[in-house]
């Protein structure tokens, strides 16, 4: 409730980085479906992407999952949303700074990108392909 009155009452704002509002558009035109998956709820996703520096982004996605979903390093998590997608695996890209869940998506079949992002803590070498922009994303 405190995030909720802080977004609307615009004391917050999602933080995004300049390339995501023109990827989201670029996929969109594309018919690309896009989800996150969050530790943070779902309530609080739509919030931050409702609400962002860039303007709202919300629209720009089919749904949102968080741990409900399962736990982010649990290749079972993310066969639970492919199968909410009814997509195989191998037909989505999952991309995170974080290895664990990048190898949790892996061993589930998804393709992964490892975003190496100014602030995100340094990432040992993991074998998924390093992505510095959405832009690098066909």
């Amino acid at each position: 409730r405190i995030w909720e009155q802080g977004f609307h009452g615009g004391e917050l704002r999602g933080r995004v980085f300049p390339d995501v509002p023109p990827a989201l558009e670029r996929w969109r035109e594309a018919e690309l479906r896009l989800r996150v998956f969050s530790s943070g709820s779902v309530p609080a996703q739509r919030l931050f992407f409702r609400h962002s520096d860039r303007g709202d982004l919300s629209g720009d996605f089919e749904g949102f999952h968080d741990t409900t979903t399962g736990p982010k390093a649990e290749p079972s998590s993310y066969s639970r949303i492919a199968e909410s997608l009814s997509i195989a695996p191998g037909g989505i890209v999952f991309v995170s700074d974080v290895t664990r869940e990048l190898d949790a998506a892996r061993a589930a079949g998804m393709r992964t990108r490892l975003a190496v992002r100014p602030g995100n803590a340094p990432a040992a070498e993991s074998g998924h392909e390093r992505l510095l922009s959405l832009d690098e994303i066909a």
